[in-house]
């Protein structure tokens, strides 16, 4: 097909990200992708038919992209379009999955893998096998909560069990669920555990990238969740030596991924597959109870090729008040002192310096700290040392999702930029305020 200015997307993945598959688009160069996403997390763990976790939109080609290259992902909007969600901490369920309930799950009673769902009432036993009739789903809360959002999508308020069975009752409909998502709405469980509590919101995207060159469950495309495959007793089951390949990082949950941030993601197939998905209406850094507010909504970005930009996992260029205080661009007053702090001490120039963020990821922060820090020292052409120094007083060190996503975030010199090809639009983005 001829490449699109502007590619719609209403169709999703069965939670598998395969290169073997037909992507959508192409869309051009310079175009933009427009997509209705489904809820992240919870609903698909709800629902045994998916195989990942997720249910992400399906890829998108993007014209020119070759291995090898990057693709940067201007997030333009973010809209959410849930009325209601529900979320908590989980418990998985012994007997109802493979060696992994987020990729297998399969009835206790009949044994069918992947086996339909159907849904019978409301409350935490109300998914139910269509074989069998059996309570089928691998997880259940521990603690959870059903929150409402107000019409601006500003503020979400919990609910009492008479308000949470309320939105249980119809939950695609609370749920803007889109029509042609396959997963059972959470709000079905009507979980009620904190009730008057009150949360700002915030959206972004949980997944933002690019298809990894094997078959990936979509939410396991990170260095975390991923290392759960390695040697895994199911169909997705991989080396460790595949983890590192192949993936491409998608799976973020870095709540800084929001509207006006830019993503730039590895190319490791042909056309780079852009997919996203896993909206979250709020989330503090860390995602520490496992899940957070998975929401429907709307999506615009803009992609642009990259290329010849060879990176292993994504650099995130943040909105400026997202960025840690010392990696904040310079103003000309800050420059102006130094300066003069430079004549006095004899120091020839100072370094014109921008902002950049590393993602990234392993089965620990600590693991994922290394990861972040040895990309980063690689795009850059430095030294691990230097990039700790840097990240020390220009910057800081962010976890994105625990276990194991962190943000490697520093001022880097101009010169180093251009020799990696970053230069053009990392300066475009903060480039504003410099002499």
């Amino acid at each position: 097909m001829p490449a699109q200015g502007t590619v719609y997307v209403d169709v999703f993945t069965d939670g598998i990200l395969d290169p073997n598959e037909p992507m959508l688009g192409p869309v051009k160069n310079g175009g933009y992708i427009v997509a209705n996403t489904t809820p992240g997390c919870w609903g698909p763990m709800l629902t045994p038919k998916l195989r990942g976790g997720h249910e992400v939109t399906k890829p998108v080609s993007v014209e020119g992209a070759e291995v090898g290259d990057a693709i940067a992902i201007y997030i333009e909007s973010i809209r959410v379009t849930s009325i209601a969600t529900a979320s908590g901490n989980d418990r998985v369920i012994e007997g109802r999955y493979i060696g992994d309930p987020f990729v297998a799950a399969k009835c206790p009673e009949c044994g069918t893998f992947y086996p339909d769902t159907k849904i019978e009432g409301i409350g935490p036993d109300a998914i139910r096998c269509a074989h069998c009739g059996a309570e089928i789903a691998p997880f259940k809360f521990t603690h959870g909560y059903t929150i409402v959002f107000d019409e601006d999508h500003r503020v979400g308020v919990t609910l009492h069990k008479e308000a949470a069975e309320k939105v249980a009752r119809d939950g695609r409909f609370y749920m803007k669920t889109p029509e042609r998502s396959i997963q059972n709405p959470v709000v079905t469980l009507a979980p009620h555990d904190l009730v008057g509590t009150m949360a700002r919101v915030r959206p972004f995207l949980g997944q933002l990238g690019t298809t990894p060159s094997i078959p990936f469950p979509d939410s396991h495309n990170a260095g975390d969740f991923g290392a759960a495959l390695v040697d895994a007793p199911h169909d997705y089951r991989i080396s460790e030596e595949d983890l590192i390949k192949h993936r491409t990082d998608g799976h973020m949950d870095i709540n800084r991924v929001r509207e006006g941030a830019v993503v730039i993601a590895p190319v490791k197939v042909k056309g780079g597959g852009v997919y996203l998905g896993d909206m979250h209406a709020m989330q503090g850094d860390g995602e520490i109870a496992g899940h957070t507010t998975d929401v429907s909504g709307i999506v615009t970005l803009r992609v642009e090729v990259l290329k010849g930009l060879n990176i292993e996992g994504p650099i995130l260029l943040p909105n400026v008040e997202d960025l840690p205080y010392l990696a904040r661009p310079f103003t000309k007053e800050e420059r102006a002192r130094a300066e003069a702090l430079a004549a006095r001490w004899g120091v020839p120039a100072l370094e014109t310096s921008y902002p950049i963020s590393f993602v990234g990821t392993g089965r620990t922060l600590n693991e994922a700290t290394e990861n972040g820090l040895e990309r980063a020292a690689k795009v850059l052409g430095i030294s691990v040392p230097e990039v700790l120094n840097r990240a020390t007083i220009t910057g800081a060190i962010e976890i994105g999702r625990h276990p194991g996503v962190v943000t490697v975030t520093f001022l880097a010199p101009e010169p180093l930029l251009e020799r990696a090809g970053l230069l053009a639009i990392v300066k475009a983005r903060y480039g504003w305020d410099q002499a």
